[in-house]
């Protein structure tokens, strides 16, 4: 289950006519590599969350062969599509789950809860504006193994500054910008328990994931992280947005490590 119904204002430069989710990084929309990172571990069938223009997700995924596979196309009376070859996506199963305008991710998430297939017991939940090359192999058997109904990435931010080097009230030097911070954040890349749901999400359009579910979750004693020390990434600015797709179109994205 991937969110993406939310209206991104702090990229607002970008994607004024877009989705968060549906902004490129090369050919291809984010939301589709966030994809590509859980399908390579056989993960192929996805929920998204929609809301704010929601028709951009249909158009792109109901125009999705006409824009990745060659295609003849038999004019007249009766016209017929014929598409040459398989897409490497062709076994994906996505479903375009409509949770409203202005709901909350919590919302969100029990509206198309609905659209979870009975066999499985627990799920993974993410944002779709932020990449990285978590082993979903581990973090799930990590999940299982805590036996807790929330399993959250812990990543890295980007630092964002650079320090000073002092010396009582005198500058001795500068200490460049580490490539991440020390702290941790939820990265996404979640793993969720069905009973979660039940016991902390409701349908109510101001109910936000992160905040009561999650904070009752923790007191609970339900929620456990699991430290990704790899790469991640979100799109938050336009600042990231050049930065993604420079490191595409440098031929060897990191988020791409587990990709066949």
């Amino acid at each position: 289950m991937i969110l993406c119904g939310g209206k991104g204002t702090r990229l607002r430069d970008v994607s004024e006519l877009l989705p968060k989710p549906m902004v490129s990084i090369g050919e291809q929309p984010i939301v589709w590599h966030i994809m590509k990172s859980y399908a390579a571990f056989g993960v192929r069938n996805f929920i998204l969350c929609l809301g704010y223009k929601k028709e951009a997700f249909i158009d792109y995924f109901m125009n999705y062969h006409l824009r990745t596979a060659d295609v003849t196309i038999k004019l007249g009376h009766e016209p017929e599509l014929i598409f040459h070859g398989n897409t490497p996506e062709s076994d994906w199963q996505v479903t375009l789950a409509n949770t409203g305008l202005e709901a909350g991710t919590g919302a969100r998430v029990k509206k198309a809860s609905k659209y979870l297939s009975d066999k499985n017991k627990h799920f993974f939940l993410t944002y779709g504006d932020g990449v990285a090359n978590v082993d979903i192999a581990a973090l799930y058997a990590h999940h299982l193994k805590g036996g807790k109904l929330l399993t959250i990435s812990a990543v890295h931010p980007e630092a964002r500054f650079g320090g000073m080097l002092l010396d009582g009230n005198n500058v001795r030097g500068f200490e460049e910008k580490p490539p991440k911070a020390d702290g941790y954040i939820n990265g996404g890349y979640m793993v969720v328990d069905r009973d979660f749901i039940e016991l902390y999400l409701n349908d109510d359009d101001t109910l936000f994931f992160e905040r009561a579910p999650m904070e009752q979750c923790a007191k609970d004693g339900q929620m456990q992280v699991y430290k990704h020390e790899g790469y991640w990434q979100c799109m938050d600015n336009q600042r990231e947005f050049l930065l993604l797709n420079k490191l595409w179109d440098g031929g060897n994205p990191p988020w791409t490590k587990y990709w066949k």
